[in-house]
Parts: C-alpha cells; sequence; structure tokens
C-alpha cells in the first residue's frame, strides 16, 4: 500500500498554492460572477500567501492540514477564497491522524470535504468552484481503485476537471456571455494543477508571480446585484456556522460562513455592513473586518473614468456622491472601541462612537490601516490605472501617510508611477485637496502637474474647528494637556486649528458657541478680503442645522456657496467631540 507521508503532503499544497499566484491578473481580468468587480485573482493570491507564510509542517498530517487550513481561513478573502479554504477545512476535519496517509484516507477526505464547502454557502451555484471542486473529489473516489499508482490518480482527477472547468462558461449565462470559465473554479483547477505537479515531478517552484499568459479583454459585463459591498470578517472560531449564516441571511445576499472552532470566516454582499457586524457580534468574537465597494470595483474595471487612480484615507471628510463622482477609492481607518475594532465610515457610525465615549468605562481609539490592505489596493489599482495619487491625513497626526510609503515601495520598484502626498490637515480641509485633485484629473492634466499643483495648495488649506470642550482632544492625544487645562479653568469654547506641520493647536476661544461661531465667521470674512475664499467645507459631529447656520453665515459674507456640507468621519468624532464643527477652507 502506498503512503503519503506530511512533508510531501505539505509541500503539494505549498506548491499548488504559488501556482495560483502566478496567474494573479488573468483571473482577475476573466472575473465576472457573482460581480464583475476584477479581484479574484488579488483574493486567492492574499488567500494563498497566507498558506505559504502562516502554515506550518509538523510530522502529522492532521496536525499539518490543520494549520494549512486555518491558514487559509485566516489570509481568506472574496467569495472563491473563503469557499477554496473551507475545502481544505473539510480535507483537514476529515482526513485520518499519523506520519503518513493511505490513498484511499486522502480520496476520502476529499469526498468529504464537498460538503463543508456546499454547507458555507448559502445558496449555491453551478457552474463556479463549488462544481468543480465537487467533480475533483468525485473523480477521485471513481478512480482510484482502479489507478495504477498515486500519480494516476491525480492526473487522471486533474483531467477531469479541466474539461469541468471549460463547461462552466455554458452552466451560467454571464460566463457565456462574456466567453469566459469561471475565475474562481480556473483558481481551484491552478491549485490542483500545482499539487499534481509536485507528485509527479517531486520538485517545488519558487513564487514567480507575473508569467500570465492570457491577452486583456474588457467584458461587456455589468454589475448585477442589488448589493454595494462585499463585506468579510474573520471570528475567533465559529461554533454553528448554520446558525450565523441563516442569522446574516436576512442583511444580504451571497452568505458564507467557513471555519471552525479555531477560526472562521464570514462573506457576504450587503447594503449595511454595519448591521452584518452588529449581527456577527451577537454570536461571534470579531477578529478583524473588510468592506469594498463592489460598485466602485465594477466601474473601474467598466466605466473607468479617468487613466490616474485617486486615493484617501477615511479621515478626509467628502461626500458620497462626490466620491462616487469622481470614482476615488478610500481606506478606511480602524477604530477600537473597548474589544471591538470597526472600519471608520463603514461599520460604525457618530452615534455609536458617542455613546461608547459617554460610557466612560473605555476611551474609543484609532490605528492606521493596515499595510497588507493598502498593498492590496494599491497592487489593484496599479492593474487598471497608468498611475496613482494617494493623498492622506497629516502626517503630523498620524502614521497613515507613512503605511501608504511603505506599501507603495515595492510597486514604485517595479516601475509604477504612485506620489504619496501629505495633506498637512484632516477632515474637511483634507476632503477639499481631494476634491481639487479630483477635477484636476478629471481636467485631463498630467500626473507630475496635478503633483505640483496640489502640493502648492497644501499651504493654503486650514481647518478651524470649534469644540464644546477639550476632553476628547486631550484624551486622544491631539492636543496638549496644559493647553487644555487653560481652556477648561477659563470655561471657554476652544477654536482648534492645525499648524504649518499639521499638528493640533489652539487657534482661539470664546466664552459661547456663539461667541465661538462669531470669530469663525470674523476670521473669514478679514481673511476673504485680504487673500480670497477660493473654496470651503463645513463638517459637523452630530449638529447638522449648526454647520448649516455657519455655511449660510459665510455665503451672506463672502457671496461663496460651501462646496460640501457632511458629516465627518468617527475618528474625527472621536477627538472633537459632541457638538464640534470644522470649517475648513482653500485660499487663492
Amino acid at each position: 500500500m502506498v503512503f503519503i507521508d506530511s512533508k510531501k503532503l505539505y509541500n503539494a499544497y505549498i506548491h499548488g498554492a504559488i501556482h495560483v499566484m502566478r496567474y494573479k491578473s488573468v483571473l482577475n481580468r476573466i472575473n465576472v460572477f457573482p460581480v464583475p468587480d476584477g479581484d479574484t485573482g488579488n483574493n486567492l493570491h492574499s488567500t494563498m500567501r497566507s498558506i505559504i507564510n502562516e502554515s506550518t509542517k509538523t510530522d502529522s498530517v492532521k496536525t499539518t492540514m490543520e494549520s494549512i487550513a486555518d491558514a487559509s481561513l485566516g489570509g481568506a478573502r472574496g467569495n472563491s477564497g473563503i469557499i477554496f479554504s473551507q475545502y481544505l477545512n473539510g480535507v483537514s476535519m476529515e482526513i485520518s491522524d499519523g506520519n503518513a496517509i493511505s490513498i484511499s484516507d486522502f480520496v476520502i477526505a476529499n469526498k468529504k470535504s464537498v460538503d463543508y464547502a456546499y454547507n458555507a454557502v448559502s445558496n449555491p451555484i453551478e457552474g463556479t468552484m463549488l462544481t468543480v471542486i465537487r467533480d475533483w473529489a468525485d473523480s477521485l473516489f471513481d478512480f482510484h481503485t482502479k489507478a495504477a499508482n498515486f500519480q494516476e490518480l491525480l492526473a487522471h482527477g486533474y483531467n477531469v476537471i479541466e474539461n469541468s472547468l471549460m463547461k462552466t462558461k455554458q452552466q451560467l449565462s454571464v460566463l457565456r456571455k462574456a466567453n469566459v470559465v469561471d475565475a474562481g473554479a480556473k483558481g481551484f483547477v491552478l491549485f490542483i494543477k500545482g499539487f499534481v505537479d509536485y507528485f509527479i515531478t517531486g520538485k517545488k517552484s519558487e513564487i514567480i508571480v507575473g508569467s500570465d499568459t492570457m491577452n486583456e479583454k474588457k467584458y461587456d459585463i455589468h454589475l448585477n446585484t442589488e448589493y454595494r459591498y462585499c463585506v468579510e470578517a474573520k471570528v475567533a472560531g465559529c461554533s454553528n456556522t448554520e446558525k450565523l449564516r441563516d442569522s446574516l441571511n436576512n442583511v444580504g445576499g451571497s452568505v458564507i460562513v467557513a471555519g471552525n472552532t479555531r477560526v472562521a470566516r464570514i462573506h457576504i454582499h450587503t447594503n449595511n455592513p454595519r448591521k452584518v457586524f452588529e449581527v456577527v457580534g451577537v454570536h461571534e468574537e470579531i477578529i478583524s473586518q473588510k468592506v469594498e465597494d463592489m460598485k466602485l470595483q465594477s466601474d473601474i474595471i467598466e466605466n473607468r473614468k479617468f487613466s490616474i487612480a485617486l486615493i484617501t484615507d477615511s479621515i478626509a471628510d467628502i461626500p458620497d456622491h462626490i466620491i462616487d463622482n469622481y470614482q476615488i477609492f478610500v481606506v478606511p481607518i480602524n477604530i477600537i472601541s473597548g474589544e471591538d475594532t470597526y472600519l471608520d465610515k463603514l461599520t460604525i457610525s457618530n452615534k455609536k462612537i458617542l455613546q461608547d465615549i459617554d460610557n466612560k468605562e473605555f476611551f474609543p481609539t484609532t490605528s492606521v490601516p493596515d499595510i497588507k490592505s493598502v498593498e492590496n489596493t494599491l497592487s489593484y489599482l496599479n492593474e487598471y490605472f497608468e498611475s496613482i495619487i494617494a493623498i492622506t491625513v497629516s502626517s503630523g497626526l498620524s502614521g497613515t501617510y507613512n503605511v501608504f510609503n511603505k506599501a507603495a515601495k515595492k510597486l514604485i520598484s517595479k516601475g509604477a508611477n504612485i506620489t504619496i502626498i501629505d495633506s498637512k490637515q484632516n477632515s474637511g480641509a483634507q476632503g477639499l485637496i481631494v476634491l481639487k485633485c479630483a477635477k484636476k484629473i478629471a481636467e485631463g492634466k498630467s500626473h507630475n502637474k496635478i503633483v505640483n499643483e496640489i502640493e502648492e495648495i497644501v499651504p493654503k488649506s486650514k481647518i478651524i474647528v470649534s469644540v464644546s470642550n477639550l476632553k476628547s482632544m486631550i484624551k486622544g492625544g491631539r492636543l496638549s494637556t496644559r493647553a487644555g487645562k487653560i481652556a477648561g479653568k477659563l470655561n471657554l469654547k476652544p477654536i482648534v486649528t492645525l499648524d504649518k506641520e499639521g499638528k493640533g493647536t489652539l487657534g482661539g476661544a470664546a466664552f459661547s458657541q456663539k461667541g465661538s461661531r462669531k470669530k469663525i465667521i470674523h476670521k473669514v470674512k478679514s481673511l476673504h478680503k485680504k487673500k480670497k475664499l477660493e473654496s470651503y467645507s463645513v463638517v459637523y459631529i452630530d449638529d447638522e442645522d449648526y454647520a448649516k447656520d455657519i455655511a449660510a453665515d459665510i455665503m451672506s459674507q463672502t457671496g461663496i456657496k460651501a462646496d460640501f456640507i457632511v458629516e465627518s468621519s468617527s475618528v474625527i468624532a472621536i477627538s472633537a467631540g459632541r457638538g464640534a464643527v470644522a470649517l475648513s477652507y482653500i485660499t487663492k
């Protein structure tokens, strides 16, 4: 009897992962189902990279497979990545223990893993990765008693799923229309190709990404879903995946819950990311969250307006209609409140963050975006745009600027044209700078000219924040304790701004909110006479009427209408507190 030891099995899975990573761009280009957001390659690349980097090889076959499955679940992204991870999880759950397993053990584990993959999905669709996984398992099971050896069995199974992959073109109308195979199914076949090659040749491959052979093609496929966002979560294990999946069916579609009691992943398409995490939080401990805008991704592929991509972080306060119109990518800042982590503007509201602050049991904090998520976003944009301009929150307030620079470094070394600009501002001022950049891109100006002009605008921008008190700013580290105590003793309503280096400082004070408003209006009126106001915005934490009143006052004094009035990010709400309103402007 032939046995497969842990080392060979581990090497084969790693070899399969490497093979998938080579075809990232191919998989992105043929991704038209379930939504044509062009990221299946990115998602599977992330999943495979996690397998390679996070899994470990032991003498025990079962322990090794559990490590591979957990690593896959931990790094899984997208519909295909999570289904694939659940397939591996099924193998790890059903495989026999020992230093080596028989061919029969391997075949049966694969056969049983099919149910794990199908049961993870709320509405399984044939003609996808699920179909190819099933055909792979069935082909091994049906032929394993006839095969002369393991290599012949694997070769037979691979031939079957190659044909299964081609049939996906006819199984789904959207694939037939685009004349492509399912991207997720192709990813699985690529994995099996690498897996089989290792057992046939016995040689491991190096990770070489970019050996794509498919010519780029634009498919006439449009976003066909009632949902805008693709939401994912990593949770600390899941005791009842079926119960959680059923709970999420009321919040959206394309629901997948995959994993085990050690680690699990959740995938759903929805219009309400906040509701998703409210539901998940009731059942499980949330470790991480991810939200992607499928509409924007689809527009980038099918209705890309510009050759230059514009990206910013969520601290830039700017209305959604402007983001949509100029196809601006926004990377969310992380917000930590108690034991929970949220994504700014996506999975938490100002109402919730202010309630947390009032509880006084803990004070919410923020953290910069994960560098891998920024790398993935920049890599994705680099595939579709000639160049990228990123405008971040002031480096004097956050490490986000440094994260963007580090994330861009590898791509730039490979020839990507990426510029990271420190806005030296935040909130509405940062939003105005982003809007200026978006308009210049829309005008068709060159990358370098836009960068030069934006860098000239940065020192002409300013933000003035009227706050009720400085408690939040001091607790959040945005303002010195000494300055706050002085203002507190005098019962002043402080006016906060940023200095030339983009760091928080006091810009004045008043004895009432009405007095604070008068000071701001007087400052703007005086400024307009000297330098001329070019544009301005008003951002509020929780008092929209007060913001509108300030905008009306400025318009009556200058004759200029606000570019926008918008609710702030929750990051700004943490530091500014209730009742705060920010006026931002750019002078000529």
